[in-house]
């Protein structure tokens, strides 16, 4: 137990504790049909794919596998290699190593994780909740409401397939005031108000 109690592995109890706090609060969104994976996913800005940044977003799978599992993966790579980086340390020091530098020594683990996990959960992961389109590009396009009563104020998940046939998930409130989408709504997705979509009823239901 001296281990995990000792200061110099605290930077490693404080990516756990992350680790168990974004657990909590995917399943809390889950309860409450509110997705912090696709809000933070529909914040992160596109990258010209001719740009160094783009190539090194796609090392790390960013783009084919959600911003928090990647997330996730990181933590869980830099405490696992910390701990063990640290254990070695009391083994053959007598002594850990400072926090800061195990910190830092541990960091490139977090890297190596997203980068070997990643691609595997990205195979793993259904592929139509995965997202390689624009998402201005499904501005105009029908869907259903999948979860959650939507109302202005209240978004709810919506499914609305893209051009591709890819179906996407997206977090929608009524462009209108006062229209409430039960679940099971058809509705069509009129723009994008920030980190949400804004929709009507579908006037032709034919299209879907």
């Amino acid at each position: 137990m001296g281990l995990f109690t000792a200061a110099e592995t605290t930077p490693f109890g404080v990516a756990f504790a992350l680790i168990v706090a974004i657990a909590l609060i995917e399943g809390f969104g889950m309860l409450v049909a509110f997705s912090p994976s696709n809000l933070i996913d529909g914040l992160i800005p596109e990258v010209a794919s001719d740009t160094g940044l783009d190539r090194v977003l796609g090392w790390l799978h960013l783009g084919q596998v959600p911003s928090l599992v990647l997330l996730v993966l990181f933590l869980a790579g830099y405490a696992i290699f910390g701990y063990a980086l640290q254990m070695v340390a009391h083994a053959m020091l007598g002594s850990f190593l400072p926090a800061w530098g195990a910190g830092l020594l541990a960091l490139p683990s977090g890297l190596v994780m997203v980068r070997g996990l990643g691609s595997l959960v990205a195979h793993i992961l259904p592929r139509d909740e995965t997202s390689v389109v624009s998402e201005m590009s499904l501005v105009g396009r029908t869907g259903t409401i999948s979860a959650g009563t939507a109302r202005r104020g209240l978004a709810a998940q919506a499914r609305v397939r893209d051009a591709h046939g890819r179906t996407h998930y997206l977090m929608a409130e009524p462009d209108i005031d006062g229209d409430v989408f039960e679940e099971g709504t058809e509705i069509l997705v009129v723009r994008k108000a920030g980190a949400f979509y804004r929709c009507i009823a579908n006037p032709h239901p034919t299209l879907m």
